[in-house]
């Protein structure tokens, strides 16, 4: 299975890859717009600024129009990660407006809570899968957590989407998905045992 993980400046790729390759992966870590194109599956990390993200993305020559390709044309699995996931909305609102790839109704928004919680939401906290369970989190019950770092939050128009929250001063996205497009805000590739199984589901996944 040829696994592509997106290389445009983002994210700690490696990191990435190394938690792909554990669960059985071929991985190739790349920018070339072909590459993404003929991929079985793909995963778009991201870590940083929305803006600093799309543009990353928008900076490779023929790189998000490939990812169109395999994604919305031909429907191969995708997963994206943190901002990767946030990248997936209609517009995010960090540092003035600024548009996603508007392929989940929605924006990404501030977190906003009270003390004693802080902003960035970062560490530990539970993964709460949505009823019913979708295949990307089987094997991930009550009392899984995982690791969360960021600042922003996706908000979805649709519920349906949501497959998973956490809670953090009230309910949040954790992951979603629709279709062959999935994300998550946490990262599989530092949470673990949890995060491995994730990876591990995306790799056997037929949407």
């Amino acid at each position: 299975m040829n696994v592509v993980v997106i290389d445009y400046g983002s994210g700690n790729l490696r990191s990435a890859a190394k938690a792909l390759e554990r669960v059985g992966a071929r991985v190739n870590v790349t920018a070339d717009p072909k590459a993404v194109a003929a991929a079985d599956r793909i995963v778009l990390p991201g870590v940083g600024a929305f803006a600093d993200c799309r543009a990353g993305l928008d900076g490779v020559p023929g790189l998000t129009d490939a990812l169109r390709l395999a994604a919305i044309e031909r429907r191969r699995p995708f997963l994206g990660v943190c901002v990767g996931m946030q990248l997936m909305a209609t517009r995010g609102l960090e540092h003035g407006v600024h548009d996603g790839l508007d392929w989940i109704e929605g924006d990404v928004v501030p977190i906003v809570v009270g003390p004693p919680l802080k902003v960035p939401h970062m560490g530990w906290n539970e993964l709460l899968p949505c009823r019913p369970v979708h295949p990307l989190l089987d094997g991930l019950g009550a009392n899984t957590h995982v690791y969360f770092v960021h600042g922003y939050e996706m908000r979805p128009l649709d519920a349906s989407v949501r497959i998973a929250e956490t809670d953090h001063g009230g309910r949040m996205v954790a992951a979603v998905a629709r279709e062959n497009l999935a994300g998550t805000q946490f990262h599989p590739e530092k949470s673990q045992a949890a995060g491995l199984r994730l990876l591990e589901n995306f790799l056997s996944w037929r949407p």
